[in-house]
């Protein structure tokens, strides 16, 4: 497998002048991002299918070992900070359970059983979206797990940097992504890690891109936690009803931190109204707005939500 083997152009690389390693080290990094681009059309047909299975009920179930079963954590564990995805619809199958998220459990992936045992006990459903990673594409745990999670009619989707391999032949999906041999040889958590985190954020992100839990580039499921997120909060319900920010203030708080109820209100719609039009339309704010301009244009002679502190019509 080409992410184990040595990399003659690099095997005198620890000998080097540290400018020139790290000059080599960055090269390679660039090159992870380059070999994506082959991909995007089997990532976008990945993240469509998650996207159509998930409904309302469905869960993201990441798997892996070592270095990938981490950078899968990374991935899913931003899901609710940034997109309010719920907790309880994201689940981490790992090789040595949760220790391994910050420890090496040796032999941990090569334990078939677990795999198994950890997949059952998730009790998946056709609902649910597994995304399994693997630099090698051949760990025994993720390969099994997948492979298990496919009986169960979840949609599977396979990341690895080597071709031909196990992991990707067990996939409904499969994602190949040939970062080739590694600077350190078998270091994976150096081009490869790159590219599975770059691979995870494109289907995770354009996953909350359908599903409406993105605006106008804007993140408007997340929840101000904190003063740095109110503020962000605010400032996205002024562009969303271009008003002024104390208005956005005043209406980001009548709706209870919703950004979406907000922006709504901020346009003045009360928040009965504002909540029953989301609710119809999924939270897809881009929906709602399409609704709102049909209703005007089919009662042109009725009144418009009128605008307050200075909102105008997005």
């Amino acid at each position: 497998m080409a992410t184990e083997e040595v990399d003659p152009r690099f095997a005198d690389l620890d000998a080097w002048p540290l400018t020139s390693a790290m000059e080599a080290m960055w090269e390679g990094q660039l090159a992870a991002v380059a070999a994506i681009g082959h991909a995007l059309p089997a990532i976008t047909a990945a993240t469509e299918a998650a996207k159509a299975a998930l409904g309302d009920r469905g869960r993201i179930v990441y798997v892996g070992a070592g270095t990938s079963g981490r950078v899968a954590v990374q991935d899913g564990a931003e899901l609710m900070p940034t997109f309010a995805w719920p907790s309880e619809r994201v689940r981490f199958i790992v090789a040595g359970g949760e220790r391994a998220f910050v420890t090496s459990i040796e032999g941990a992936e090569d334990d078939v059983d677990d795999a198994v045992t950890q997949i059952n006990a998730a009790r998946l459903t056709a609902h649910d979206v597994v995304i399994a990673v693997a630099a090698s594409g051949t760990t025994p745990f993720t390969v099994a797990a997948l492979q298990q999670s496919g009986s169960f009619g979840a949609v599977t989707i396979g990341v690895a940097n080597n071709p031909g391999t196990a992991l990707l032949a067990s996939a409904k999906f499969p994602i190949l992504i040939e970062t080739g041999r590694e600077l350190i040889a078998g270091s994976t958590r150096m081009k490869a890690g790159t590219a599975q985190k770059i691979v995870l954020n494109l289907i995770s992100s354009g996953i909350m891109l359908r599903l409406g839990r993105v605006y106008r580039g804007m993140m408007v499921n997340m929840q101000p936690t904190n003063a740095k997120l109110k503020r962000r909060a605010e400032a996205m319900v002024a562009q969303i009803a271009h008003c002024e920010p104390s208005h956005a203030a005043r209406s980001l708080e009548q709706a209870e931190g919703d950004i979406k109820t907000a922006g709504l209100l901020a346009l003045g719609l009360d928040r009965v109204d504002a909540e029953t039009i989301l609710k119809s339309c999924d939270g897809n704010l881009r929906r709602v707005f399409a609704e709102l301009t049909k209703d005007r244009n089919r009662h042109p002679k009725e009144a418009a939500p009128r605008k307050q502190g200075g909102a105008v019509e997005p």
